[in-house]
């Protein structure tokens, strides 16, 4: 978070996900790990291997933010760049 921010990004952190269910807003107590610039979802992980679980639930936030672009990032790898880091777009992995 603090990276991003440096870089002048607006980022907000275990921002609530919005439920509605017959007009009604419910708080269940989801969030998203990091909102960056209100266009991107960050989910952070650290685990041995992403599951399908995990792509799920990014998925589920990106279509109830009405958002387009995810990105899963598991820091439990030896190069994060390229083994930690998984892009969805539109519900599809890349």
């Amino acid at each position: 978070m603090f990276e991003l921010l440096e870089r002048g990004l607006k980022v907000e952190r275990q921002v609530a996900v919005p439920i509605v269910y017959r007009g009604h807003t419910l708080d269940c107590g989801y969030r998203i790990d990091l909102l960056v610039d209100n266009e991107v979802i960050v989910e952070l992980k650290c685990v041995e291997k992403i599951d399908p679980v995990h792509v799920a639930q990014l998925v589920s936030h990106l279509r109830l933010f009405k958002h387009t672009v995810g990105l899963l990032i598991n820091f439990r790898v030896k190069l994060l760049a390229l083994e930690g880091v998984r892009r969805i777009v539109n519900g599809f992995q890349d």
